[in-house]
């Protein structure tokens, strides 16, 4: 696997290196000794997938409160989307900065998320799939999020206007009227 920085401390993007032959290809995307010997999460609590029917459905962005702060290892299974991570954390140097990037099921891409990352993603085609390793256990109770188009963050989503939202990340805060909207870690 290749790991490179994207300019968010402690956030990576992970190519896997593929070996290919005449049955196709074979690909690592995790392991333990590699992200142990950068220092990163190597435990997760439990998977999840989601499933986007149409093209522009946007979900995000979506993030777990100081109490259990998320770590997510975020890849596309299936067809493409652009996906976005927010530092959210206040002593962070790269705090209110986000990444953005195409992962689709060709590239094979993954992106790491350290804990007091906001997280979220726009699908660019029909039928994407999403799979995510996260590093925290899941309570109601802690989930959080902010606008996908907060101002302050100014992300620049491939479709400015998203054709699906759930209601619920449409009653999301922006990050200025929300100070709880900042992590600890």
């Amino acid at each position: 696997m290749i790991f490179q920085e994207i300019g968010l401390a402690g956030a990576y993007l992970i190519d896997p290196e593929p070996y290919r032959d005449e049955r196709g290809l074979f690909a690592r995307t995790w392991s333990v000794k590699e992200f142990r010997e950068r220092g990163l999460a190597t435990e997760f609590d439990h998977c999840a997938t989601s499933f986007n029917k149409l093209p522009g459905t946007l979900r995000g962005l979506h993030y777990q409160a100081d109490e259990e702060p998320e770590t997510k290892l975020i890849r596309c299974t299936r067809g493409r989307i652009f996906d976005v991570i927010v530092d959210l954390r206040r002593s962070s140097p790269t705090y209110r900065q986000w990444f953005g990037t195409e992962l689709n099921q060709d590239n094979r891409r993954l992106v790491y998320a350290p804990a007091g990352f906001a997280h979220g993603y726009q699908s660019l085609g029909p039928d994407s799939e999403v799979f995510y390793q996260i590093a925290a256990n899941f309570r109601p109770d802690l989930q959080r999020g902010l606008r996908w188009d907060d101002p302050t963050l100014a992300i620049k989503w491939p479709q400015a206007r998203a054709r699906i939202i759930s209601a619920r990340d449409l009653a999301l805060p922006h990050l200025a009227s929300m100070p709880e909207a900042v992590c600890t870690p």
